[in-house]
């Protein structure tokens, strides 16, 4: 095999670092809302949503913004308005935290930050048995293991594993943009799991 062959190209690259910075962005607004009180997480996630808003209206106008110009040029997939995940994502949170208390909200963005993160990355380089829209089996099963692991800490087992799977089919078959159903998914199925 060829030496060049070894090497990542550059869309393979791109697409690490964006579904790494996916799975940060998500984990750093479960650590904001985990480790403050919902007075001020929820004032903080507004004005960062609200800027958030801003800074995309700009981008789309044509307008550069330093380093969030940047980001966007190097993370983002082509033919996709630029921040529109990261607005989703933000606006997800914001929704659930309003509607549910931080012990179920916490664990819902996780979820989307390491099951969609897992579940991409997974299925981009590994995965080789397609299931829906280009997602893999592969993919899919990695992202549920993942968040099994990683809501261990926040929620029982029985609900971890329940959660990741009900969250792992929310992303393989959702009709609308995942960031956005994922949270609001896993909120609804924490809140209604101890009542079973």
């Amino acid at each position: 095999m060829p030496y060049g062959t070894l090497l990542p190209t550059v869309l393979q690259m791109r697409e690490f670092f964006r579904k790494l910075v996916h799975i940060i962005f998500g984990l750093g607004i479960a650590a904001l809302i985990w480790f403050t009180p919902v007075s001020v997480a929820l004032p903080l996630l507004m004005t960062g949503t609200f800027a958030g808003i801003m800074f995309r209206d700009a981008l789309v106008r044509g307008y550069r913004i330093p380093l969030i110009s940047d980001l966007i040029d190097n993370l983002e997939r082509e033919n996709v308005r630029p921040g529109k995940g990261a607005l989703y994502f933000a606006l997800s949170s914001l929704f659930c935290l309003v509607l549910f208390p931080k012990e179920i909200v916490v664990p819902a963005i996780i979820t989307l930050s390491v099951l969609d993160g897992a579940a991409t990355l997974v299925g981009y380089y590994y995965g080789r048995h397609p299931v829906f829209l280009g997602k893999t089996a592969e993919g899919s099963l990695a992202g549920v293991t993942a968040a099994v692991f990683f809501l261990i800490p926040f929620v029982p087992p029985f609900q971890a594993v329940v959660v990741s799977v009900i969250a792992g089919l929310t992303e393989l078959f959702s009709p609308v943009d995942d960031n956005l159903t994922i949270p609001v998914v896993v909120c609804i199925a924490l809140t209604l799991l101890p009542l079973l």
